[in-house]
């Protein structure tokens, strides 16, 4: 049980830091474009941290369980659907969604659950 934990725990924190970094230090320009066109103010918030926290720890319990029923590649390709692919479609459905972020938030996604993976791996095997 103390290995799960950990491993949501530091799996958790790495996602975090991975969206914060992609969406606050690379890709931020790119969200306040968009929303300023489309007559919206991009803020960043205590809550919008906050809540990000909480994805990032049920996004690395999700990875967990996956991990638990599936091979690492196959882990890696759920875990990335369902965690970003189906919050693009959202959030584009949404009209919120820039679609030039996607050419780095694609790779850099990839990079962030192969690397929650490997910690996940680790700590459980």
């Amino acid at each position: 049980m103390k290995k799960k934990i950990l491993s949501i725990t530091i799996a958790g924190i790495w996602i975090t830091v991975s969206e914060f970094v992609r969406n606050e230090s690379l890709l931020k320009t790119y969200w306040i474009s968009y929303y300023n066109s489309i007559g919206l103010k991009f803020e960043t918030l205590p809550i919008n941290g906050i809540l990000w926290f909480i994805w990032g720890i049920i996004f690395a319990y999700l990875i967990m369980k996956l991990y638990e029923k599936f091979s690492f590649g196959e882990t890696i390709f759920l875990s990335w659907i369902s965690g970003f692919v189906m919050m693009w479609i959202t959030i584009y459905n949404l009209q919120v969604l820039p679609l030039d972020i996607l050419l780095y938030a694609i790779p850099l996604s990839l990079v962030e659950i192969f690397v929650a993976v490997i910690i996940i791996k680790k700590l459980l095997d």
